[in-house]
Formats: C-alpha cells, structure tokens, sequence
C-alpha cells in the first residue's frame, strides 16, 4: 500500500525500485520503542531541567520548585518529541525518503509496520502532549498559552508531513533551536514562577544549540540519501563540508553560553567537564566518513546535551 502512494506522489523515491515488504513480519516491541527515537529524548529533558533550574532564582531555591508541574512540563516535552519521531517515521515512509537512508531501519519505510498505525501512534503521543499541556493551563490559569501548544502540535506535524514539510527546506534547526530551545526552557521557568529571566533566555540558547547539532550530525549522516531522496536539509544545502563546521558551530554556541554564565554563577564552569564527550564527538563529525560513526557522534552529542542541562540546570537551583 505504501508504495503504490509513493507512485502517485511522484517523488524521486518512488521511482526506485524495491522488494516487496515482508508481509509475514510483524513488528516487536522492540521496533516500536526504537521507533520512539530514544537516543533523541535527551534534547527533550534537557531543556525542561535547565527551565526547573533557572525558575527557582525567581522562585527562592529548590525547595520551592512545584514538581508537578515540573513532570507535566517534563511530559508534554517527551510526548512531543517522541510524537514527533513517529510522525517522520510516517511521512518520511510514505514519501520514499527513508528507502535511501543508510541509519537505523524506520518502521514505515522499511514496510514492517502499517504507515496508518504509525501515524496512529503520533497522534496518540501528541494528545498525550496535548493533554499534558491542557492541565498546565487549568492549574496555572494562563489560558494563553494553549496558543503556543497549538503551534508546537502542527510545528512537530509539519515539520516532515503535509505537502511541504518545511524540513524538506532547511528549516529543520530553526524548529529544533525554537521548539528545544527557547521554548522548552523559558516555557518550563514561566509556568514554575508566572515568568522569565534572562538566566532562561541564555541557557535556552545553549540547549537550543545542541539540540541543532544532533539533528545535524543526523542529517550529516544522511546527506547523499537525501540529496537523492530531494530532502533539502540544511546539511544537504550547505554541503558536507560546511555542514561538518557549522556542527562545531553549534556546539561552540553552548560552551560560550557557559562561558558567559560563569561571570556570575562561577559553578557553571564544571559544566566545561562535558568537553570530555563533546570534543570527541566533534572530531567524529569532521573526520568521520561511515553511518556508524556518525551514529556514535549523534549518540554522544545527545548525552551531551542531557549531561549540560542537568549541570547547567543545578548550578542555578543550587546557587541559592
């Protein structure tokens, strides 16, 4: 069924022929849960600690964090990211994309899994996001911000689905730096304290900025695929050798964040500790030239960002 749409689409991957799907196999639990992407959920939680961290300046200290409301921010960021991984599994299936990837096998391109049921599970997780998100609002009352909710649910949809996924265009890292980003972290310390700083602003840049690094090791990765496949990411249109330095870009947008954080917080600097997995997972991205190991450096650059978060994240709950 999949592949008689890819026809119709007329996308270039439709025009590679390919074996049928293994009807027989049907797919595990295990496939569902690599499904999720779980090696990306760091750029979900990260974000979220470095917002808990950052609200209890405003708050007084750690004891005043509100952890339910901490869990349900920590919820609608995981349920929205994890939502988000299944949605491109989908589109990206239907669309002949992944039929030229050289990464770990996706449920709907690979033919293991109805692409309707994949979809299915997207929706589901982005109502559980949904939902999350709706009992913020009835506890906080700012009812405003069911706005950006609703940005967040088509932003996450569109960013590989619909007629022209805007991640088709290059914009993918300004979804992620927004979205996993500053969104993430300045929402997370406005809903724990009814507003901001500029400790949430600062450090949801370098959270953003490792979150763009992952997804360009990523695409880095996949470069040739998608050039075939017309996905034009931004590794894709800036070229290999490019996308590897702007990769270093932005994990050097995160340091100098740490840099200027320590003026004041001079704990921040342990924080400069996690060099010791950033810059090997640099040197693979400039120099390596196989899928595995681009692997490993999307591997060690989402460890990265969770380990920042949550360094970063104490140093501003702990410094009071």
């Amino acid at each position: 069924m999949a592949q008689t749409k890819r026809k119709k689409s007329g996308h270039p991957a439709g025009k590679k022929q390919h074996s049928a799907p293994n009807k027989l196999q049907k797919p595990t639990a295990a496939m569902w849960i690599a499904g999720a992407r779980v090696r990306t959920l760091p750029l979900a939680i990260a974000p979220v600690a470095l917002g808990v961290g950052t609200s209890t300046i405003i708050t007084g200290g750690f004891g005043t964090i509100n952890w339910a409301l901490a869990l349900l921010s920590l919820g609608v960021a995981l349920f929205l990211q994890i939502g988000v991984n299944y949605s491109n599994d989908y589109s990206d299936g239907v669309r002949g994309t992944d039929e030229f990837r050289v990464g770990p096998q996706r449920l709907t391109g690979s033919g293991v899994a109805n692409p309707k049921r994949v979809l299915a599970v997207a929706v589901v997780f982005f109502g559980l996001g949904a939902l999350a998100g709706l009992a913020i609002v009835v506890v906080t009352g700012h009812y405003w911000l069911l706005i950006p909710g609703v940005i967040a649910i088509a932003a996450a949809y569109f960013y590989t689905g619909g007629k022209r996924p805007y991640g088709y265009y290059g914009f993918g890292e300004v979804f992620v730096f927004i979205f996993f980003g500053v969104v993430a972290t300045v929402g997370t310390t406005y809903i724990l304290s009814g507003t901001y700083n500029v400790e949430s602003l600062v450090a949801s840049v370098g959270a953003g900025a490792i979150a763009c690094a992952v997804l360009m090791a990523n695409n880095i990765r996949d470069i040739d695929q998608d050039k075939v496949a017309k996905k034009r990411t931004l590794a894709v249109l800036v070229g290999n050798r490019v996308a590897r330095i702007v990769y270093v870009l932005f994990m050097l947008v995160a340091y100098v964040v740490v840099a200027l954080v320590s003026w004041i917080y001079p704990l921040a600097l342990l924080v400069f500790f996690t060099l010791l997995i950033a810059i090997p997972a640099a040197l693979i991205v400039l120099t390596g030239k196989t899928a595995k190991e681009f692997i490993l450096a999307l591997k060690l650059t989402s460890l990265v960002g969770l380990l920042y978060g949550l360094a970063l994240a104490s140093v501003f709950a702990f410094s009071y």
